[in-house]
């Protein structure tokens, strides 16, 4: 089985964007993070894109709010974030806290700065296969490896485990867009692991530690684990039982150093195209 790493994908497309700023002319790429509170996997999703933003030559401001701010101020700070000319793009790290009204910030972010594809208009776009918006950057991390590895979709049979907003259902329109078959199953779904393995490429987001063993996965097929837990001992995993699943599957992404390290070149990426956009 060959391991598909995420490094190489990530520093092909960094490397894409560095090529393209060269020529570049006018006001850098500017991003703003916006954070509530103190989750330690925010904060480290944070020092990630603040790095790759610096490692292509963006622009990069956090603005980070305590837990306990009240709806009405946040929703009043994220509207200056929002109407800041300087800024070209947005990333809200979520889930926000309970007490604060996601749904009403995704209906206010400006689809143009929505990097992450969390507003009702990028998300259409996804579903109507319209290049002009924005996928969640999880979701399409998970293209970008499957490109990267040259495997070629069309016609295909692709099962996606979840079907979140944030990852299940936005990947299964996008493997459909590159003319795959494909389909999603969720925690109804009967014989999952029967309807795994007709699948030829299988990609994992239920956010279940090492539920995908060998009896989900056909001989030769390609897995991509997007899943993040931690196991019985403490260590990061995926929803994939790598060792597991090494027997029968031809391909498999790792956990971590799989799909979470594309995330954020995806991130540069939408960064560079909403800046653009906005120029034209």
């Amino acid at each position: 089985m060959e391991t598909l790493k995420g490094l190489p994908v990530a520093n092909a497309i960094n490397e894409k964007i560095i090529e393209e700023m060269k020529d570049w002319k006018g006001a850098i790429p500017h991003l703003a993070i916006v954070r509530v509170g103190e989750r330690p996997d925010d904060m480290s999703y944070e020092r990630g894109a603040t790095k790759k933003m610096e490692k292509v030559g963006f622009r990069c401001t956090s603005y980070t709010f305590p837990a306990d701010i009240d709806n009405d101020t946040f929703q009043k700070e994220f509207d200056k974030i929002n109407e800041d000319e300087d800024i070209d793009g947005i990333l809200l790290l979520r889930p926000l806290p309970k007490h604060l009204d996601e749904k009403a910030i995704e209906n206010r972010i400006a689809s143009v700065k929505d990097l992450d594809g969390i507003s009702p208009m990028n998300l259409a776009k996804v579903y109507a296969g319209d290049p002009t918006g924005y996928g969640p950057c999880t979701a399409e991390a998970v293209i970008e490896m499957l490109d990267y590895a040259g495997v070629d979709l069309k016609g295909k049979r692709a099962v996606v485990i979840g079907r979140s907003l944030v990852i299940g259902k936005p990947v299964a329109m996008m493997l459909m867009k590159k003319n795959a078959t494909v389909t999603v199953c969720h925690t109804k779904t009967v014989d999952m692991p029967g309807v795994c393995k007709g699948a030829e490429v299988l990609v994992a987001a239920a956010g279940v530690a090492k539920m995908v063993d060998k009896s989900f996965v056909a001989d030769g097929a390609v897995v991509i684990d997007v899943g993040i837990n931690v196991d019985e001992d403490g260590n990061l995993c995926g929803d994939v039982d790598f060792e597991d699943v090494a027997e029968n599957a031809s391909v498999c992404t790792p956990v971590p150093g799989g799909v979470g390290s594309v995330t954020t070149s995806v991130l540069a990426k939408h960064l560079l195209k909403a800046a653009k956009a906005r120029r034209a």
